[in-house]
């Protein structure tokens, strides 16, 4: 079931000559509970295919589905609720509340939807990212291992059906980037939510189920990764 559909997607920016395409025409699906790993150089694309998937930005052209919705379709007011209903996004500073303790910063999606943090599901993800003795805690009084997981955390709170990491590793040891991505793994298969992650990391890119390599603003390489 393609839970992700995104047809000749292109995004420009500037005008006449200052005019820079940062997407040319991508089209691909993606299936539910899918793990999909986008790569490429610096200033391939990947980091504004990430925010049009996340309705962070709006495409010059093109579509992107997401569960049947067509998200660009949908006012600024429409798209921010399905974006925090729908989609979990993560980024390789963290984007922490910097005056927000962890707990507080985990249940901030709630907040903003105005719905009422279930205290189960609070509690399941503080013990899967391994931070019950630190919930009090403010983000400088945390390691930056310890803030990705509190990002990871915000990220899950509201169930969402896809997880969108931009460099979820890219600011971490070796040891922190690899908890992460275990974090990760385990949320796509525990609660089967289609995890697509930018990387530069090969050995991020090589634990996903697919790889999508992007180019100059096009898409050059849609495969799966050999087990």
């Amino acid at each position: 079931m393609e839970i992700v559909t995104v047809k000749n997607l292109s995004k420009t920016y500037g005008r006449a000559e200052t005019t820079v395409k940062a997407l040319d025409g991508v089209s691909f699906s993606i299936g539910k509970g899918e793990f999909v790993a986008i790569v490429g150089p610096s200033g391939s694309g990947k980091s504004t295919l990430l925010h049009l998937l996340g309705g962070v930005d709006r495409p010059t052209d093109g579509k992107v589905f997401i569960d049947n919705t067509d998200i660009y379709s949908l006012d600024e007011s429409g798209l921010a609720i399905f974006r925090r209903r729908q989609i979990g996004l993560i980024y390789q500073f963290y984007n922490l509340i910097p005056v927000l303790n962890v707990e507080e910063n985990i249940t901030l999606p709630r907040l903003l939807d105005k719905q009422k943090t279930d205290k189960g599901r609070l509690d399941e993800i503080i013990r899967m990212i391994g931070l019950s003795d630190r919930l009090g805690h403010l983000p400088n009084q945390l390691s930056g291992g310890q803030q990705q997981r509190v990002s990871v955390g915000r990220a899950l709170i509201n169930n969402p059906a896809i997880i969108l990491a931009d460099e979820p590793t890219g600011n971490l040891d070796t040891k922190n980037s690899r908890d992460i991505m275990e974090l990760l793994k385990y949320s796509n298969k525990r609660y089967n939510q289609t995890l697509i992650v930018i990387t530069h990391d090969e050995n991020v890119a090589l634990e996903a189920d697919r790889i999508i390599a992007i180019e100059d603003g096009r898409l050059v390489r849609d495969e799966a990764v050999k087990g």
